[in-house]
């Protein structure tokens, strides 16, 4: 039982260190109205894995306190990412539908956080298209491609839980 339980802290850290690694390490694409977030590939994970679930939230929101964010950017922005993660958990059944949580969730509050809390200039729907491409391209792309590389070996790196 505390094996379990130490499994899952372990790989929930992991993810949320690796998150917040992929962000700082491209931070110029990881902020603003155009949006590449390649942490965001990770939200395949909870495929995999349930701790992938708490791993994701917290190393967004570190991220996003790292980064600067404003107070609203952290708190939804982080809510956007656990929401995603938890459809991808919900979804692993079909692994072609994994992606989509993050994607809709991202691309329904992000824009809001970037004309609301921000003040950028534009209107949602383009903060939308922005956002909702890039994350087409990261989780959907970058995403599924991480999935079939770790596919092979889920089971050696992801421990049942």
């Amino acid at each position: 039982m505390k094996n379990k339980k130490a499994v899952f802290i372990t790989q929930g850290a992991v993810i949320a260190a690796i998150y917040v690694v992929l962000v700082i390490v491209f931070d110029y694409w990881s902020f603003g109205p155009i949006q590449f977030r390649v942490a965001e590939a990770l939200t395949i994970l909870p495929y995999f894995t349930p701790a992938a679930i708490p791993g994701l939230f917290i190393g967004c929101l570190i991220a996003n306190i790292l980064g600067g964010a404003v107070i609203w950017d952290i708190v939804f922005g982080s809510i956007a990412t656990l929401i995603g993660a938890v459809g991808t958990y919900l979804l692993r059944k079909n692994k072609w539908l994994a992606p989509l949580p993050p994607i809709i969730a991202n691309t329904i509050i992000v824009p809001w956080v970037l004309k609301y809390a921000y003040g950028s200039e534009g209107m949602i729907p383009f903060f939308m298209l922005t956002v909702g491409g890039g994350e087409i391209i990261v989780c959907g792309i970058l995403g599924m491609l991480l999935l079939f590389a770790l596919n092979k070996y889920r089971h050696q790196i992801f421990k049942d839980l």
